[in-house]
């Protein structure tokens, strides 16, 4: 439920509601704007009837929110969510692209692809080290190790860190030593993890499950701010379709949807989504004129000798002529890059 309170309301007026709502077992939530007050109640909205809060003098309006997830849709926050990596702002007027390899390889291999990433514009460095692969048999990262070079290497360049954390366990030591944690399509649903990085304050870069209706994947965010993160980013990265000529299908519908029901800042990984590596310029263009508000692009130095992903990789070369690409159609839809 959507409470908005008129413009003569002050600060003392919107707790005295809030504690009228609290008092029936509903949680409250205090959201001030420019020119009025919202306050939020969530919970089983027949007992927030009773309160019969539009009869409050200082009450303008009472809104349902009907959607199920209500934390980050747009109903409950009409402005568009910021949510900062380090110093970098995702989800504001500048587009941000996220460049890095698919897997963290070796402490050469990684400087020498964050300092052609940040040559080139990136902005974050993504890197892998804990890798889930389908094959049991394939390479599974480096692990704590994989983790000291992302943190030693983003302290040499300046770049803040993406890295995918698989475990409950392992939350902690990611909060120490990565500026965001990413939530794999394999583990979208995976409900402890995601109350588990809802405990921390760290950005959650969150992507969309291999089958996962975008429901699904706002409820997914649902859980972890409900948890008490604020800081997450929505990434579609393909869904599995009937199609196989590609990886993936990227759904691109998602993005310009996404933008239009919630408030969260929205990513687009197309070396997911297409997974060949000739698809993810045009695909990254495609995704800035929908409306998304950053990339995350796989690069590495020789794919052909890449551990994971070498097929869907950009060369350094590739990379930097794509983000000169980018620069266009940024300023094309308004934006920058």
């Amino acid at each position: 439920m959507i409470v908005v309170l008129k413009p003569e309301a002050n600060e003392a007026d919107a707790f005295r509601l809030m504690q009228q709502i609290e008092a029936r077992g509903l949680k409250p939530l205090y959201m001030p704007g420019v020119e009025r007050v919202v306050l939020g109640a969530l919970g089983d909205e027949r007992v927030l009837n009773e309160l019969n809060l539009e009869g409050d003098p200082l009450v303008e309006s009472v809104k349902p929110i009907l959607t199920p997830y209500k934390l980050v849709s747009r109903d409950m926050r009409g402005h568009d969510t910021v949510v900062n990596i380090g110093k970098v702002a995702i989800g504001g007027e500048r587009i941000v692209v996220v460049g890095g390899p698919c897997a963290v390889e070796s402490e050469d291999q990684l400087r020498e692809t964050a300092a052609a990433v940040k040559d080139a514009g990136a902005r974050a460095l993504r890197g892998g080290a804990y890798k889930p692969r389908s094959s049991p048999y394939s390479f599974q990262g480096h692990g704590e190790e994989g983790l000291n070079l992302l943190q030693k290497i983003s302290g040499e360049n300046g770049l803040p860190t993406i890295s995918e954390v698989m475990d409950t366990g392992d939350v902690e030591l990611f909060v120490e030593k990565i500026d965001a944690l990413q939530i794999g399509a394999r583990n979208m649903q995976n409900f402890r993890l995601l109350r588990a990085v809802g405990e921390t304050k760290k950005p959650v870069v969150l992507k969309r499950g291999l089958s996962a209706t975008i429901e699904e994947l706002l409820l997914a965010a649902e859980y972890i701010v409900a948890a008490g993160n604020p800081n997450v980013i929505l990434c579609e990265r393909g869904i599995r379709t009937f199609e196989t000529a590609t990886r993936n299908t990227l759904d691109l519908n998602a993005v310009a949807y996404l933008k239009q029901k919630s408030h969260l800042p929205v990513l687009v990984d197309p070396s997911h989504g297409t997974g060949i590596r000739e698809l993810v310029a045009p695909l990254s263009k495609a995704a800035l004129a929908c409306g998304a508000d950053g990339l995350l692009i796989e690069v590495h130095r020789n794919p052909a000798q890449a551990l994971s992903d070498g097929k869907q990789s950009l060369t350094p070369p590739q990379f930097a002529q794509l983000m000169k690409e980018l620069k266009l159609i940024a300023e094309a839809v308004g934006r920058t890059l």
